[in-house]
């Protein structure tokens, strides 16, 4: 065994480790235990006596010692971790020491090629990656607690900080996060179903509402100026300046998100759980936009770790090169979503798919709406769900604006199971087209639906928006004198825990004298129809005429 043999070499005789005549001696020694014959005494392996005889030779020891401080090694070649794995065996030791010891080494010898090799330490840096800002040299981190960075994300110089800068606003992160942790322990212990909102929070809103009131006055003729100039020096290689453009307040609230984005993602990259350079899509072609990316999207391997991805916004097949997609448009011959046209009012239309008819198209859309939903996990298992896809349309085709599936028998009654906006859509109104036209199938079907939980982020504040909406509107139109959970509940489809929690949060719900009692809140009424008459007639709303719909009576 030539192999093992030159693996115990590595290691000294007093590491519990055997040459080729103490293995001999060591068989010999257990065919004489079995007689009983051998004294106790002299179970000692002949690697032990040799250490002990060389024990007794001090200078020659000493001189060993000066000649090589290092520590000894273990079987695996590394130093030992404490003093347990060291094996210094003496003949004054117990018969049930060297026993055990014995014992030990033998078992160490048969696992020898199995021992892991021990970590040194917790967190690694590969010293030859580099972050990919211009000018940048690696040092600090957006979050305040890492020396080195290596992505966009926890960049400084890229958000235009310092890495001083970042450490001064993590330290006042943290001391705010603990004075509202303490806050919220205080009002737990005190608190009641129904508490109604303390001076102290009634004292910081309005302090809110006024930083924000400055927030729409827009930018000034020189920092216009500045804010040019930082875009064509820097291009996309930094982050536009974000001073005057909001609050102090929203930007600060921006600044803590992207902290906490960026350390959570420096925690996934310490766990191993995603890497620079891993197998994630960073934007992809989608008609005449270029989208980046939010999420990770399990696409095939060979197509995620191109980086960028090429996709049909008709038939939402996804390719590797602009070549392909050129070609592929040339002769593809859809311009709109597959299934039945259900919807049409100017140029939106609402396209029903069945994911058992169109399974493909379904597939690729879940594919396509993973990159930008969190907690999305169905992608190819479609058969049970109905997908409602809303487009605009041109003299191209019809564009995908956004979908929501639902499944066809829901014993929930859960009227969306997913739903998206495409980026290049948000913040336009067909968010709220698509929630409302769930609702209205609801109405048709004569039930009352909910989306399916866990929302996203996004999709939560969008919902929150409606149901308010929706509220506000009953009760400016409303002119009866008592008002009725149910009711509500029957006339907008909205489910009554959705109503309840929306009251709550607008305060429009008190407890009294063991009844619950819905509050007109007047002020909150008079705000939204301003609003409704300052956006004036807007496009972005559902007309229940022009719905052709019948709900399906089977799968």
């Amino acid at each position: 065994m030539p192999r093992r043999r030159q693996r115990h070499m590595a290691g000294s005789g007093s590491d519990g480790t055997e040459d080729s005549d103490s293995s001999a001696e060591r068989e010999q020694t257990n065919s004489s235990e079995s007689d009983g014959n051998m004294p106790k005494r002299q179970r000692l392996t002949r690697a032990s006596t040799r250490l002990s005889q060389s024990s007794q030779d001090t200078p020659d020891l000493k001189r060993a010692v000066d000649h090589d401080e290092s520590p000894p090694l273990t079987p695996t070649g590394n130093a030992p971790s404490s003093e347990s794995e060291l094996d210094i065996s003496s003949p004054n030791a117990s018969h049930d020491e060297s026993q055990s010891k014995d014992q030990a080494n033998r078992d160490s010898d048969k696992d020898l090629s199995h021992r892991p090799k021990r970590r040194r330490c917790h967190e690694t840096y590969n010293f030859n990656m580099k972050c990919p800002t211009p000018g940048c040299n690696s040092l600090g981190h957006l979050t305040g607690k890492h020396e080195r960075h290596f992505a966009v994300s926890g960049c400084p110089l890229y958000h235009n900080l310092s890495a001083d800068e970042c450490k001064v606003k993590a330290v006042s992160r943290e001391k705010q996060e603990e004075e509202v942790k303490v806050q919220e322990e205080s009002n737990s212990r005190h608190a009641t179903r129904h508490q109604t909102p303390t001076s102290k929070q009634s004292r910081y809103k309005e302090q809110v509402a006024e930083i924000r009131k400055g927030r729409n006055s827009g930018l000034q003729k020189e920092q216009k100026e500045k804010h040019m100039e930082h875009r064509q020096t820097h291009s996309n290689t930094r982050e536009p300046l974000l001073e005057n453009i909001t609050s102090e307040y929203d930007l600060e609230l921006f600044r803590k998100a992207q902290a906490r984005a960026s350390e959570d993602l420096e925690k996934l990259r310490i766990q191993g759980q995603i890497t620079e350079g891993s197998n994630m899509i960073k934007t992809i072609l989608f008609g005449r936009y270029e989208l980046d990316t939010w999420y990770h999207s399990p696409y095939p391997e060979e197509y995620a770790r191109l980086g960028r991805l090429y996709v049909c916004e008709f038939c939402l097949k996804y390719m590797k090169s602009q070549t392909i997609l050129r070609r592929h448009m040339a002769k593809c011959v859809w311009k709109h979503p597959p299934g039945d046209e259900v919807y049409r009012k100017g140029a939106i239309s609402v396209f029903e798919v069945d994911g058992k008819k169109n399974k493909i198209y379904c597939q690729n859309l879940c594919l396509l709406a993973k990159l930008f939903l969190d907690h999305k996990t169905l992608y190819y298992d479609v058969e049970p769900f109905l997908f409602y896809v809303m487009t605009e349309a041109d003299n191209t085709g019809c564009h995908l604006v956004g979908y929501f599936s639902k499944e066809k028998n829901s014993f929930l009654n859960y009227n969306v199971s997913c739903i998206l906006t495409m980026p290049q859509y948000m913040r336009q109104g067909f968010g709220k087209m698509l929630i409302d036209f769930s609702y209205l199938l609801s109405k048709v079907e004569e039930k009352v639906g909910s989306p399916e939980r866990p929302l996203s982020d996004l999709g939560l504040i969008s919902y929150r928006s409606y149901w308010k909406e929706v509220l506000l509107r009953y009760m400016y139109n409303f002119q009866g004198k008592e008002i009725s959970i149910k009711e509500i509940s029957q006339e907008t489809a909205v489910n009554p825990v959705d109503i309840v929690s929306t009251l709550q949060s607008l305060q429009m719900l008190k407890y009294w004298k063991g009844k619950h009692l819905v509050l007109k809140r007047q002020d909150l009424i008079d705000e939204w129809k301003a609003k409704e008459i300052k956006r004036g007639n807007s496009n972005k709303t559902i007309d229940p005429s022009s719905l052709k719909w019948t709900p399906p009576k089977g799968t």
